[in-house]
């Protein structure tokens, strides 16, 4: 039998336990308020996005790249097994991507 974990005979929790409830409340309320506190940082710092960078988040935003209906259409004929891949294009993609890149970098210097 375990002492302080029974209850009274009138069926209250015992002191003891009572004691140690009543003293989580404050420590419960400390640990939710450093909570709270961690999860709302002050500012510490003023940041401003710069024109050149509105641009390019405007421009970006809406470049046509994504093409919604050819996605459906893919995603379509992979599930039918319609779809096939075109090793020698991703491959020609591949070298030409890296030539650029390389041409790139040899005009920098």
């Amino acid at each position: 039998m375990k002492i302080g974990n029974s209850p009274s005979p009138d069926g209250s929790a015992s002191p003891a336990k009572a004691e140690r409830a009543t003293a989580r409340k404050p420590e419960a309320a400390a640990t939710e308020t450093i909570r709270q506190a961690a999860s709302a940082p002050a500012a510490s710092a003023q940041v401003e996005i710069s024109s050149a960078a509105k641009l390019a988040a405007s421009a970006g935003a809406d470049d046509g790249s994504f093409d919604a209906a050819k996605v459906a259409r893919i995603s379509q004929a992979i599930t039918e097994g319609k779809f096939t891949i075109n090793a020698n294009a991703i491959a020609d993609k591949l070298v030409a991507n890296a030539q650029e890149l390389l041409d790139s970098r040899a005009n920098k210097h």
